[in-house]
């Protein structure tokens, strides 16, 4: 599984919904059930996934796909 199927999975898991109804051009404010729990729900997702806590910046600037997998993408 890659990084954007991972980001699309853990947004659908901090949603409560499936993987499919979630559009790969999704935004935050944009997508009706990525509201402010959700994004509480992702941000611990990605913590956990990441294994470090994200800080306001980090948290804050979450609004896409992208943005999540671009976390989720290891340090080189």
């Amino acid at each position: 599984m890659n990084e954007s199927e991972r980001a699309k999975k853990l947004l659908a898991e901090a949603a409560n919904c499936d993987p499919a109804a979630i559009p790969d051009d999704v935004r935050i404010g944009r997508f009706e059930r990525w509201d402010s729990l959700a994004h509480l729900r992702l941000v611990l997702g990605i913590e956990t996934q990441i294994g470090r806590q994200l800080d306001a910046d980090e948290s804050v600037r979450i609004e896409t796909l992208a943005d999540i997998a671009a976390l989720l993408t290891p340090a080189r």
